[in-house]
Parts: structure tokens; sequence; C-alpha cells
């Protein structure tokens, strides 16, 4: 089973679905300024923090902190074999 992460909800953001508004707007991000920044200050990573609306059980809203990173290039890269060929790793 996948180890689950703990949480880390965005303090200063809040996000509310208005259902008596109309179709084309899907809810309201209110944002309580020094929280925001703090936050923002906190989490920041290359200027960006990203975060996720989601529904909780309730079925109340909450943002949270993305802490998905992609693996580099680097790490996902094929090994290289280390013994290289004099024909420069060619098949022919």
């Amino acid at each position: 089973m996948a180890e689950q992460k703990e949480k880390t909800f965005a303090d200063g953001f809040i996000f509310k679905r208005s259902e008596s508004a109309p179709e084309f707007v899907i809810g309201r991000l209110s944002l309580k300024v020094d929280e925001a920044i703090t936050f923002i200050k906190k989490y920041s990573k290359s200027g960006w923090v990203n975060l996720d609306i989601k529904s909780a059980r309730s079925g109340n809203y909450y943002v949270e902190l993305d802490t998905f990173e992609p693996k580099s290039k680097k790490d996902s890269a094929p090994k290289e074999d280390s013994k290289a060929d004099d024909d420069g790793g060619l098949p022919f």
C-alpha cells in the first residue's frame, strides 16, 4: 500500500462554491493576505507554489499544497553500461 503523506493545508486561502452562481462560475477563492504571503514564501520553489482545490468528505472545499515533484530526467534515464564498445555502441 502506498504511503500517504501528511496534508499541508494552504494557510490564508479559502475556496467556496456558490450553488446560486451562474454555471460558468466555478467558485470564489479568497486570500487572507498576511497568511497567504507567509505560506507562499515558505513553500515557494523556483518562484511557484502549486495548490490543489479539493472536496472534503463533508462536502466542503479546501486548498492543499501540491507536493508532487516529477522525477528528474537524470533519475529516469536508463543507466549506461560503464564499458564502452570500440564501435561507439552501434549494433552493426
